[in-house]
């Protein structure tokens, strides 16, 4: 069913979100008369969440744009368990101390996607270690285990992946999808939730949370999934040689952030457009349609929506005007790493260390053999080779996203 009526799967639809829907037509009906809340969960692994939350984040904000309200559940009691979906060994675990600091972390980046309140499209957080703590583990099983048969857990991707390679798979993270079924359950008795939203290996565990919240309570709730996002070359979103594109500022310059958008490839311009901005359709259309060097006006409209969502306009036109001063005035911009260089030359290795490019010389080495190592945009072959410091500035990158100056100190 691709003709829907309600606001909510049109737009989700219209934007490429929808991989996966339990009862497309129930869902449309049900969004097209009444207001629906949803929720995602997201454990709290790190401080920050990373750009491969992204889309689910966005789904949480178009759920608000069409009139719907967004729960956010952070996993306080599951992140102690720890999700094997798509893991290939345990995670290591975090003492209640360290999971409620990143929860406090991990709050403020929804602040800035969504509009909370006590109204009735307004986000809420709600942290499910609120009622997975306080479980009594017999009581929890008497009334729950029975739901779940071993046969059908054993058919899911997250338990399979590691019984297929032969990895280990604790009975601790075994757990994980009964606690996230129970979730749902209850979330729809606390907060009238109907709906839960999630990436597409997460269809398993959505699955388990409304046939068990079907035969508990007969409820009908509803499941929707994203496909899994990929650059145009099949590379995971948001893996970069230099690790994790995090949301917080903390975590990731907002400069670095805009370069990870701006250098996006010019076949996933539309698409991201269509998922990470806000950005009108009809607009989109015709950005996605610019040739050669043309699509570079796109890009930067990319960089600065997207950076404009996650850390605010003003952040958005100050990495926007130092790329430009940077790279197109050659002037240096006020966000990029500086370094001060005292003599007349440096050597490639020390000035990748110094400005923080590298951790090591060794480091730096495979840098430079593997082709990412570049001055005033020239790759830089000789991992022997000096710089002389001729100019005030010179600028100097290692992979594609991070760019610094070196300055000479007179």
């Amino acid at each position: 069913m691709t003709n829907y009526q309600s606001d909510l799967l049109r737009l989700l639809n219209d934007r490429g979100y929808i991989h996966q829907l339990t009862d497309a037509e129930g869902l449309d009906k049900l969004a097209n008369e009444a207001i629906v809340p949803g929720y995602i969960g997201f454990d709290a692994t790190a401080p920050s969440l990373h750009i491969g939350s992204l889309v689910q984040i966005m789904m949480l904000r178009r759920l608000q744009q069409t009139g719907h309200k967004p729960i956010v559940v952070m996993g306080g009691g599951t992140t102690k368990v720890g999700d094997p979906s798509g893991k290939d060994e345990s995670r290591k675990m975090l003492s209640t101390e360290d999971i409620n600091r990143n929860i406090t972390s991990i709050k403020r980046i929804f602040e800035k996607f969504l509009t909370f309140g006590d109204g009735p499209t307004d986000a809420i957080i709600v942290n499910n270690a609120d009622w997975l703590d306080a479980l009594g583990y017999v009581d929890f099983l008497r009334d729950i285990g029975p739901h779940f048969t071993i046969n059908r857990m054993m058919t899911f991707d997250s338990v399979k992946l590691r019984l297929d390679r032969e990895q280990p798979l604790t009975f601790l993270e075994f757990n994980y999808m009964i606690l996230q079924a129970y979730d749902f359950l209850e979330l729809s008795r606390r907060n009238s939730c109907q709906l839960q939203l999630g990436g597409s290996d997460q269809w398993g565990n959505i699955i388990n949370g409304i046939e068990l919240t079907r035969r508990i309570d007969g409820k009908q709730l509803f499941g929707l999934t994203t496909p899994l996002i990929t650059t145009a070359d099949g590379g995971k979103m948001g893996k970069t040689a230099n690790g994790a594109v995090w949301l917080n500022a903390d975590q990731l310059a907002p400069y670095d952030y805009w370069q990870f958008w701006r250098n996006t490839q010019d076949a996933d311009v539309g698409r991201f457009l269509r998922l990470f901005t806000d950005i009108d359709s009809d607009e989109i259309l015709r950005l996605e349609n610019l040739q050669g060097a043309d699509i570079n006006e796109a890009k930067k409209m990319l960089a600065d929506a997207a950076t404009s969502l996650a850390h605010g306009e003003g952040a958005a036109e100050d990495a926007a005007d130092t790329a430009q001063k940077t790279f197109e005035q050659g002037q240096a911009g006020g966000d990029l790493p500086v370094f001060e260089v005292s003599s007349d030359d440096i050597s490639i290795l020390d000035a990748l260390v110094n400005i923080g490019f590298c951790s090591s010389k060794g480091e730096a080495k495979r840098m430079v053999a593997g082709g990412g190592a570049r001055i005033n945009d020239e790759p830089v072959k000789d991992a022997n080779a000096t710089i002389a410091m001729s100019e005030a500035n010179i600028k100097i990158s290692a992979g594609k996203k991070k760019h610094g100056l070196l300055r000479r100190a007179f």
